[in-house]
């Protein structure tokens, strides 16, 4: 069983990239994860206890932790999505995002090329170095035309992205200059079962079952691709196990809607559900309201290289992957109750990113 560790794999894709991971039946899969506010290891319940799986409480910050954990585990790939990722936070703190993602970044890399320059033969020669980003640090497109490609000039518009951005940067430089074997991914919007409830589409769909209002930003014009996770962990595997060395991947869902759309849909899908006490139309709860600083119009994601290149395409219409997402909520209230109660105020706004 090849030895995987996961960055950041207690966090939404993380956990789904786990899951997948140990249900494949090929890996043994070492999840490191600092478990901040965003970090639930209720997500894993399914694996905890697995043989194939093992989980280490460490900060990627901590170069000399991430070194011993390395060595310790015998890893043979690298897949880091530990990151800070909502928006309007790091329009807030911009300082944690700088932090984590771009001198955690670093860390990660300078203890990975440590140990990689330690390995011997066919162990070295199968490293990799995964690095899994985001279509954000494209920055903005017009709503009419354009997509992004993997040949796309970097942009950033928030700090978010902007760290994202010199995250890659830092993978590229390293590869470049030492060597390191890496591959990268860039995707679009993800959602689906255990998405941490301040994201649009958790956030639309937990308020429009209490019954509060929905809030969207500006005229919920702004369009995002929109791609479903356990999609998303499928074409991780595959760039992380026959991606090209030095190569980048761009993994969209080739879903593109307007935020107004996905809320519209939401509201449809729960009227035919769980209709509202006394009646009523859910999306009588949309509230529109002042729009963030430097919210980009619109991301497309080309997938072409992945599919073309890697043969994986998206399972899941956003129709089809919507309503899964929609059932897995209402379901499992254990898991999302808990964090609307203690962790997390669901009147904060939601991030379509």
């Amino acid at each position: 069983m090849k030895r995987i560790l996961v960055t950041g794999g207690a966090g939404f894709i993380g956990s789904a990239v786990c899951r997948h991971l140990v249900a494949e039946g090929r890996y043994h899969v070492v999840n490191v994860d600092k478990l901040t506010y965003s970090g639930n290891l209720e997500s894993l319940k399914d694996i905890e206890n697995s043989p194939a799986y093992t989980f280490h409480h460490a900060d990627i910050c901590d170069e000399r932790r991430m070194a011993e954990i390395l060595r310790a585990e015998r890893i043979e790939r690298i897949m880091h999505l530990a990151a800070e990722s909502h928006v309007d936070r790091s329009i807030d703190s911009p300082a944690v995002f700088l932090e984590t993602n771009v001198v955690g970044t670093f860390r990660l890399l300078n203890a990975a090329h440590a140990y990689w320059r330690e390995l011997d033969g066919a162990a070295r020669q199968d490293f990799r170095f995964h690095h899994v980003s985001t279509d954000e640090v494209f920055g903005d497109l017009p709503f009419d035309e354009g997509v992004f490609t993997e040949e796309s000039p970097y942009a950033p518009s928030s700090p978010y992205s902007a760290s994202k951005a010199a995250s890659d940067h830092f993978v590229r430089a390293w590869h470049e200059t030492f060597g390191l074997p890496v591959v990268l991914s860039n995707c679009s919007n993800n959602y689906g079962p255990y998405h941490f409830p301040e994201k649009l589409v958790p956030l639309i769909i937990l308020n429009a079952l209490e019954g509060k209002r929905l809030p969207v930003y500006g005229a919920g014009a702004n369009v995002r691709d929109w791609l479903f996770v356990d999609d998303h962990a499928r074409a991780l595997e595959l760039v992380m196990m026959k991606g090209e060395v030095g190569s980048s991947y761009n993994i969209g869902g080739r879903a593109e809607r307007t935020n107004l759309a996905v809320v519209e849909t939401i509201c449809d899908r729960l009227d035919a559900r769980r209709p509202l006490q006394g009646g009523g139309d859910r999306r009588a709860l949309i509230d529109f309201v002042a729009d963030r600083p430097g919210h980009d119009r619109r991301y497309a994601i080309d997938p072409g290289r992945i599919e073309q290149e890697l043969g994986w395409s998206a399972s899941e219409s956003f129709e089809t992957g919507i309503d899964k997402t929609i059932d897995w909520f209402i379901a499992n209230e254990w898991w999302w109750r808990p964090l609307r109660e203690k962790k997390y105020a669901g009147d904060r706004l939601g991030s379509a990113s």
